[in-house]
């Protein structure tokens, strides 16, 4: 008898085991169904979604997960596909954009030394400013904005960075260059020094910032911070050149970063080509 009963619960276990995995596969196959539509309306985030859950919930459906990888790929190539749409209509936008701006700037590129070229406001070229001190600007071709304390004067400050500050007390200030003779770098001639602290993309991102968001008629002062005590006042045409290639900064730079995401999205869709015909 107890044998008996040991074969029936046993049937019974399979029975429900059967049972179960039927369960899970119908459940499994049903969110197969939901993100294949999902993935033909172009919703590629919550297909993604729903294929992940798929693989997470029922890691012995293999047969459907084998399915679902496959849709994960072509959900993939949907969004390059998608990607490279969106990059080809705002690509010329931009560009467009670029032309009207650069007619204000001087392109300069060293061929034996500079790998990528810079616009730099006319009125900024050091030819135009040979010994005196000025607050210089320019942004280079992937977009990345530069600003440069430069010092002349008979004597060294030795200074390493740069706040800009309005009569009201507000302030922005970059972070400290140390002298290195490339960033920071200094030299003497005939009796004068000339000191040039450069600060690159995300070191000079709050001061320019700052003159994007002030008045336009507000004196802002530019002091040379970490040495000596010396400081100027940015004169109009200062400001409007920092303004105008903080500008094309931000256009050089959506352009780069469009162009990039377009080869990014062409190589991942030959990617997966392979991997879908294999």
């Amino acid at each position: 008898m107890v044998t008996v009963y040991k074969h029936l619960l046993m049937a019974i276990v399979i029975i429900f085991f059967i049972t179960g995995c039927d369960g899970e596969k119908k459940e499994a196959e049903r969110r197969l169904g939901e993100a294949k539509a999902l993935y033909e309306n172009k919703q590629f985030i919550a297909a993604k979604s729903v294929i992940d859950s798929i693989n997470t919930l029922y890691p012995r459906e293999i047969t459907v997960r084998k399915q679902a990888l496959t849709l994960m790929r072509l959900v993939e190539r949907g969004e390059s596909e998608r990607n490279i749409s969106f990059c080809d209509s705002l690509i010329p936008i931009r560009i467009s954009d670029f032309n009207s701006m650069k007619k204000e700037f001087v392109f300069e590129k060293d061929t034996a030394y500079d790998v990528i070229g810079k616009f730099i406001w006319k009125t900024m070229t050091v030819e135009r400013n040979v010994q005196r001190s000025y607050i210089r600007c320019g942004v280079d071709e992937s977009g990345e904005m530069y600003m440069a304390s430069v010092y002349f004067g008979s004597s060294p400050i030795n200074h390493t960075g740069l706040t800009f500050s309005t009569n009201d007390g507000t302030f922005a200030s970059t972070p400290s260059i140390p002298y290195d003779g490339g960033l920071n770098y200094r030299f003497q001639d005939m009796g004068s020094t000339t000191e040039v602290v450069t600060y690159k993309g995300n070191h000079c991102k709050e001061i320019a910032n700052f003159v994007m968001i002030v008045n336009e008629k507000e004196r802002i002062k530019a002091a040379y911070t970490g040495g000596k005590a010396f400081s100027l006042f940015l004169s109009e045409s200062d400001k409007k050149a920092i303004r105008a290639t903080y500008e094309l900064a931000l256009v050089l730079s959506d352009i780069d970063s469009m162009q990039r995401e377009r080869t990014r999205s062409e190589k991942k869709i030959m990617l997966i080509d392979q991997k879908l015909t294999n």
